[in-house]
């Protein structure tokens, strides 16, 4: 199985768009406060509430997500 976790966010490729945002099923996603390196806001992920439905990978226009082996 597999699992999303934070360290694992390709934040500086984020680009602020709020798909992955707007499609979460279980709200894990919000855009934080803090700035990348192109100056976007970046997506933050809460891993208490994430179900690794891979939703967000899917509409990322920017493969800012990762996956991994548990």
């Amino acid at each position: 199985m597999t699992k999303l976790k934070k360290e694992n966010l390709k934040t500086e490729w984020c680009k602020s768009c709020q798909y992955c945002v707007a499609s979460c099923p279980k709200g894990a996603l919000s855009i934080g406060e803090e700035l990348n390196l192109s100056g976007f806001p970046y997506v933050v992920l809460d891993e208490s509430k994430c179900i690794n439905c891979g939703i967000c990978r899917i509409v990322c226009p920017d493969c800012v997500f990762r996956f991994t082996e548990n």
